[in-house]
């Protein structure tokens, strides 16, 4: 169930708006595993379905100055961030006209011009880079903030412990975000750490720590705000763990022996684009026929999206040492 908005969380814009990205992102996502099954796309990809409220929820609290570093499972997060979705399939897809010129593909989107990083195939790596991030704005007396979004598999990789002690130490503007699925692959969490508590690891650090339901926007983006206001005004770094689930497998041949299908099921019922669709008709800021209208745009958005990326052709092979390295003289963000 999502919560009654405090004062800062709008219902009729603010949470319109939440429910116009979430929608996209799971028309998006679900329809990967679909994409991957008839080889429009080549090597892993990884759904984030029932995911959408924490890359949404964090992302209505960025200013567009502000950057993010972002996992395997990032093609949520760059969309929140306000990426195209026909450039983003079209990367996904090897496409010269993606992001990256189909060079990146799903595991290595990157956006200068929306602050994202890039998603990032090696898991943990993006805690790292957003950490630096949060240094270079640090150093250049700017008011930009990082976010690091990472998993509870990411939370055992020893760059998580280094960066909270260097940012917490050095009163860094970074936000971290676990987005706790409650499995690291196929290996569920209970398997995998001691501590369930991965807040507790911030907290060791001297680093501001919360839980959040991450199956509700509203207090995803309350967490959220609260934690890049504090960055901002030079408070330091905040751990945001965010307890969600993804419905989908780890990737798309996954064949999920490792889970019931009644846990997946028990899970739906919380599902977050469901209740802020409640929330938003049952405070008399949507009807029914609005929130038809939002699963059309969306469905319509993503045939467009696929029209884009199958019509682009593959990057042509004198482009394989293009981008390699930044020109010497080039400025950075």
């Amino acid at each position: 169930m999502t919560s009654a908005p405090a004062a800062g969380f709008d219902l009729a814009t603010t949470g319109v708006q939440a429910l116009r990205t979430m929608s996209l992102i799971r028309e998006f996502e679900r329809r990967l595993p679909g994409y991957a099954e008839r080889d429009l796309i080549r090597g892993s990809t990884h759904p984030s379905v029932g995911m959408e409220a924490v890359a949404v929820g964090v992302s209505l609290a960025l200013g567009p100055h502000d950057s993010i570093a972002s996992n395997h499972r990032g093609h949520a997060h760059c969309l929140a961030r306000g990426a195209d979705p026909a450039r983003t399939l079209a990367e996904i897809f090897g496409r010269s006209d993606g992001y990256c010129g189909g060079k990146g593909g799903s595991m290595h989107i990157a956006v200068r011009e929306l602050g994202i990083l890039g998603t990032n195939g090696i898991v943990g790596a993006g805690i790292g880079l957003a950490t630096g991030a949060a240094l270079a704005a640090s150093l250049k007396g700017t008011d930009e903030v990082a976010v690091a979004y990472f998993g509870d598999g990411a939370s055992n990789q020893g760059v998580l412990g280094e960066s909270l002690n260097l940012a917490a130490i050095w009163h860094l503007p970074v936000v971290f975000v676990c987005e706790n699925n409650h499995y690291a692959q196929s290996a569920s969490i209970e398997r995998m750490v001691a501590q369930l508590h991965i807040s507790a690891r911030g907290t060791a650090y001297g680093v501001e720590s919360v839980d959040v339901d991450g199956m509700d926007v509203v207090a995803v983006n309350e967490a959220a705000t609260a934690a890049v206001k504090r960055a901002r005004a030079g408070g330091g770094p905040t751990l945001i763990v965010a307890d969600t689930y993804r419905y989908l497998g780890h990737m798309a041949a996954d064949t999920q022996i490792y889970r019931e299908s009644t846990e997946v099921d028990a899970w739906r019922t919380k599902d977050p684009i469901a209740a802020l669709a409640r929330l938003l008709t049952s405070s008399g800021h949507l009807t029914e026929q609005d929130l038809t209208r939002i699963q059309r745009d969306a469905a319509r958005a993503m045939d467009e999206a696929k029209a884009f990326a199958v019509n682009s052709p593959p990057p042509p092979a004198d482009s394989a040492f293009a981008d390699v390295y930044a020109d010497a003289g080039e400025q950075t963000r």
